[in-house]
């Protein structure tokens, strides 16, 4: 387990011993011990061949010993910035609050984002994500004018750069209060559109926001597009945007995708009060993304003052209620966020200690991996299944005491059977563009 290299340099071989989350394992099933399962993996021409029960693979096939090591599918990061990435050399935010960032970063986009900008700090982070095994990205993209119109080209280059490598998803991120400007609206359609996007969008607590929601979700279906949301990223229990979107889908029987972002104040609720917001939820059949380590960051901050709570949602009612949840990166290093690398092992961490996914483990892995990839509509993604492209990450960690005390950076990344060069871009490559 030290290197890519260690991988038999064969068109059929078998990772031997290995520890499987048995909950991202289809098609075979073994007795678990804290949700760990264990198998030999067969990889034939680049694909799962067979998954076998631990030690009975054929003894003649060249080996690569895990020694009881984990092994994973490769990840799924649903909600992420990659516009915004890498900006904080640039643009910082000193005092780190939300409205620090919302103005930092409007001030670098205006001053800043042309495409050759946004396209060396995608394609910075894209790198990065693969190198930590990522297969699967959805993103925000800011989407006023006339960003859209340089953002979404970009991006449509890179789907097709990374085609086969990360596969890719874009949201336009727009504040609602222009959605009735018909001009603009249509044209952000369009663009969206044009380039398979997403509608998203931060509804706000106005008196008129169940009018917009129906035409957000009218224009979603007329144009067969999907919707994914920034909701309630806030401390301010007044706010509740969250009920009105689940009420918005249910009064529209809208069928496409509705995934809801943050959901922060849901968690200042009172029980009755989030309750009920919670099972309205699993009626309209939103998807819920938590975003852990930038709403710890930024959530209950003030001046002097150490912070009361922890920011994120009520992740364990939601999920007990049915709710398809998961965690994802969020900003990375920009105003929203000063740090991050787009390692789903690190939100992953994180989540577990932030969130108590722990005790029990055995499902958690899926939150990184199957149930956003599910989310997205790539149930083929984030599941170790016999058929599937040997697109796995490979762990010396044997238990999740070890796998969640380390930040596991000695990991194989595994594509098509081949262990991939994980060297991390250098920040060195981004002074051209930062060094402004």
């Amino acid at each position: 387990m030290t290197g890519f290299m260690t991988l038999p340099d064969a068109p059929r071989f078998v990772l031997t011993d290995a520890t499987l989350p048995a909950v991202l394992v289809k098609g075979f099933a073994a007795r678990d011990r804290e949700g760990l399962i264990y198998a030999d993996i067969i990889i034939a021409d680049g694909r799962i061949e067979k998954i076998l029960p631990a030690g009975t693979a054929p003894a003649d096939l060249p080996k690569a010993e895990m020694l009881g090591g984990m092994v994973w599918p490769c990840f799924a990061d649903m909600h992420t910035h990659l516009d915004k990435g890498h900006i904080w050399d640039r643009r910082s935010n000193p005092d780190g609050s939300f409205i620090g960032a919302l103005n930092n970063v409007r001030a670098d986009r205006e001053a800043n984002w042309s495409a050759d900008d946004v396209r060396a700090r995608m394609e910075f982070s894209l790198k990065t994500a693969y190198a930590h095994g990522t297969k699967l990205i959805r993103t925000h993209l800011d989407s006023l004018p006339p960003q859209p119109r340089i953002s979404f080209p970009v991006f449509s280059e890179m789907r097709v750069e990374w085609k086969g490598r990360i596969e890719l998803q874009a949201v336009a991120l727009f504040p609602m209060d222009n959605i009735w400007d018909e001009a603009f609206f249509a044209d952000l359609v369009s663009v969206v559109a044009e380039h398979g996007g997403l509608l998203g969008g931060v509804p706000q607590m106005w008196p008129d926001l169940d009018a917009r929601l129906d035409l957000l979700m009218r224009t979603a279906a007329d144009n067969g597009l999907d919707i994914d949301l920034h909701v309630d990223e806030t401390e301010d229990k007044q706010v509740l945007a969250l009920e009105k979107v689940a009420e918005a889908k249910i009064r529209n029987r809208f069928e496409g995708s509705v995934t809801v972002g943050h959901c922060c104040s849901l968690a200042r609720q009172d029980d009755e009060v989030a309750k009920r917001v919670v099972d309205k939820v699993a009626e309209a059949g939103l998807s819920v993304v938590s975003l852990p380590m930038c709403n710890m960051y930024l959530q209950d901050r003030h001046a002097g003052r150490t912070p009361r709570w922890r920011g994120v949602t009520l992740f364990h009612e939601l999920t007990a209620a049915g709710v398809k949840t998961a965690v994802s990166s969020d900003n990375t290093r920009d105003p929203f966020y000063a740090y991050g690398d787009m390692d789903p092992v690190e939100v992953f961490r994180e989540a577990v200690r932030i969130l108590h996914l722990d005790h029990p483990l055995d499902t958690s892995a899926r939150v990184v991996t199957s149930t956003p990839a599910e989310i997205l509509g790539r149930p083929d993604i984030g599941v170790i299944a016999e058929g599937s492209p040997a697109d796995l990450v490979l762990f010396s960690a044997r238990r999740w005491s070890e796998f969640l005390s380390r930040p596991q950076a000695d990991r194989i990344v595994m594509r098509n059977g081949k262990g991939i060069d994980r060297r991390l871009p250098d920040y060195r490559d981004l002074d051209p563009i930062l060094d402004k």
